[in-house]
């Protein structure tokens, strides 16, 4: 485990990041001059957890990251430039928790969202410009909790919401 949390004027994290094969989780919450997450952490094969909260100048998330297939967690919390998520987030296979509350900016979901079979948590709090939950919402087999306080643009909610069996 890495636990950079608070390192809040870190602005980068070495290239060679990606060499750390054994690494299984990395904790970057409130490093606040963090801009940018390097393509090589997409080569971190054992990786389970990214927490990435608070990181205010972090514009968008490397499409390298679709590469974790062992990735259990992804914190984005207050993710407050993030306008999207990578288009191919669905290839985490593994992913059974994907935070996003507070990502204010947050407008749409890509549809591979829907492919996240493993996924049981999925928090939406306070993304407050998200307009719609995209209709594969419903694909989520898994998914047990979803939590989508404040999101105060949102209209109505897909049908097929009521095939979310284990909600």
């Amino acid at each position: 485990m890495l636990y950079l949390n608070g390192c809040s004027e870190l602005k980068e994290l070495p290239s060679s990041i990606g060499q750390l094969n054994p690494l299984k989780q990395l904790y970057l919450c409130g490093c606040y001059e963090l801009k940018e997450l390097l393509p090589s952490i997409g080569q971190l094969n054992a990786f389970q957890v990214l927490h990435l909260s608070f990181c205010f100048k972090l514009k968008e998330l490397p499409s390298s990251i679709s590469q974790l297939n062992t990735l259990h967690m992804l914190r984005l919390s207050y993710y407050f430039k993030l306008k999207e998520l990578p288009s191919l987030i669905g290839q985490l296979n593994a992913l059974q928790k994907l935070y996003l509350n507070g990502c204010s900016e947050l407008k749409e979901l890509p549809s591979s969202i829907g492919q996240l079979n493993a996924l049981q948590k999925f928090d939406f709090n306070g993304c407050c410009k998200l307009k719609e939950l995209p209709l594969f919402i419903g694909q989520l087999n898994a998914l047990q909790e979803l939590y989508l306080y404040g999101c105060y643009e949102l209209k109505e909610l897909p049908s097929s919401i009521g095939q979310l069996n284990a909600l």
